[in-house]
């Protein structure tokens, strides 16, 4: 069931013009590997073998694949926009991988039906983080594993997502406000507005920890030394962009 019926959820990925400037982002052309964060988070991921899988927010559905080649037995790739989907099918077909049109916050499965859960840049899309790691937990078969990214709470708590600069287009500073006030931020992203939603490191944590999760890493990702020479990447290392965890379920 939805936690916040009749509520129409944002969608900007199926807008043409949002779409064609996030089809030009290094990610979606150069899949994983044009994914700063790429490095550290395969670190994180399970021994796919024989597992069935979730990713939540799929997009291009590279992950998906990346599962699919590494053993899954079945991977499900979920994400609210058509267009995402199109392209998900179009790059990264595989039989092992089924792809589903729907809000993350919609889907209903049966209790125990996956052994990992991903989700990759999605979750701050979504207003109720607890409720939805609620759903993942009866999802998940004992033992499973979750492992997800998102925009860190550096990054989303004022919510331009933007820096300061001074009268000559420098770079001054990153703004963090407003920290513990959690909820929806105007932010911009690829020169458009986009509903976000902040919440804390420690809301983050604590709702694993409170649902019985095992945590087994939380990260904050450097940009790769290889890629410091690409433009703004130096400038990454001024503040954190974005939080990796895993966790996992006890065995019974």
């Amino acid at each position: 069931m939805d936690s916040n019926p009749g509520k129409m959820k944002e969608n900007r990925y199926d807008d043409q013009d949002f779409f064609d400037k996030y089809s030009q982002m290094s990610r979606s052309v150069q899949g994983l590997k044009g994914a700063g964060e790429w490095r550290e988070l395969e670190k994180l991921l399970p021994d796919f073998k024989g597992c069935t899988v979730l990713d939540l927010g799929c997009g291009y559905g590279w992950h998906c694949m990346y599962a699919a080649a590494h053993g899954a037995k079945s991977v499900l790739g979920t994400d609210i926009s058509e267009k995402m989907l199109a392209a998900a099918k179009e790059k990264n077909s595989h039989p092992a991988v089924t792809y589903r049109q729907s809000a993350m916050e919609d889907l209903d499965f049966s209790k125990d039906s996956f052994d990992v859960v991903l989700s990759s840049l999605a979750f701050h899309y979504i207003e109720d983080f607890p409720a939805m790691c609620r759903k993942i937990r009866e999802w998940l078969k004992p033992g499973g594993t979750f492992v997800f990214s998102v925009e860190h709470p550096v990054f989303t708590a004022y919510g331009s997502q933007d820096w300061i600069y001074d009268d000559e287009g420098n770079i001054l500073y990153f703004p963090v406000d407003h920290y513990y006030y959690e909820g929806s931020r105007d932010a911009v992203f690829l020169g458009e507005h986009v509903t976000k939603y902040h919440r804390t490191v420690t809301t983050y944590v604590n709702t694993l920890l409170e649902l019985g999760f095992r945590l087994t890493h939380v990260i904050e990702p450097m940009p790769p030394k290889d890629m410091m020479d690409l433009p703004g990447m130096k400038d990454e290392m001024r503040r954190p962009m974005m939080l990796l965890v895993s966790c996992q379920l006890p065995e019974i």
